[in-house]
């Protein structure tokens, strides 16, 4: 059950106040440098809090850390496995098995669609993505509520082995970095809507730099960060305008739903493409 802001009962909210925690409705957040805050809590001067006392880092982004915790995991399986994981050579075991490849997924083997962004190439293609996703993930989960954050992450993964199948169905690829690109536009999008400019231009300027990088470096699947990207970006817009009240008092309801409705789009296209 989506929670309501507690100074408009009939208004459902993913948005808590950074400081004391409760929800808060779009009407009432102010945007501050550490997220939105409710009328009280934006009166009062920030305080600097040593030691405990504070929610951790766990704590404020619990899918965040799992989801890091797992492609950690999936990495040492693939060395394990022989796969070449740290820094190359042959392609074999868990990452032949189960990273995105278009006659695999045509054959019936539709969890590649899936399973491929939890592997990687190499221990730099590791560390670039769950430092971006520690990074952003950090930002946005608090802010979305964990059940939105997973929803869209998980939107933006499928949609980057789309737009990966789309651009070149023959190529074995794997990572992440679909559904970073996917919350990193969905952060920026989402900042901008809640007033934080400053944050969404410094955003905008590190994603154009990665969009640059996607299509100057080689080995990057430059349909994966596409496709990834424009999932965020599309379920970003949604977020916005429910927050604006455009899409009603159930709009929670409405955001899960388009949410959902672009992972199963993309995985039905994956599927028709590869």
């Amino acid at each position: 059950m989506a929670q309501t802001c507690y100074r408009h009962p009939g208004r459902e909210t993913g948005v808590s106040c950074s400081s004391c925690g409760r929800p808060i409705c779009p009407e009432c957040m102010t945007p501050t440098p550490v997220g939105m805050r409710c009328p009280e809590c934006a009166r009062q001067k920030t305080r600097v809090v040593r030691g405990t006392g504070g929610p951790s880092g766990f704590d404020r982004a619990p899918a965040t850390f799992v989801l890091i915790g797992l492609n950690v995991i999936a990495f040492l399986v693939e060395i394990a496995s022989g796969a070449g994981g740290l820094g190359g050579g042959t392609i074999t075991g868990v990452t032949l098995d189960f990273g995105l490849f278009g006659p695999s997924v045509a054959d019936g083997e539709w969890y590649r669609i899936i399973t491929c962004g939890f592997l990687h190439a190499s221990l730099i293609h590791l560390g670039f993505n769950m430092f971006a996703l520690y990074v952003i993930g950090q930002l946005l989960e608090p802010a979305l509520g964990t059940p939105r954050f997973l929803a869209l992450y998980f939107a933006s993964l499928i949609a980057g082995s789309f737009g990966a199948l789309l651009l070149d169905p023959n190529a074995l690829t794997v990572g992440a970095s679909g559904a970073v690109f996917g919350i990193f536009g969905a952060t920026m999008i989402i900042a901008r809507g809640r007033g934080m400019n400053e944050i969404a231009s410094q955003l905008g300027l590190l994603l154009i730099l990665n969009l640059a990088i996607t299509f100057w470096a080689s080995n990057i699947s430059v349909g994966g960060h596409l496709g990834g990207l424009a999932a965020g970006l599309l379920c970003a817009v949604v977020i916005v305008a429910a927050e604006r009240g455009y899409l009603g008092r159930s709009h929670f309801v409405v955001e899960m739903a388009f949410i959902v409705a672009i992972g199963a789009v993309s995985f039905l296209g994956a599927i028709s493409v590869a």
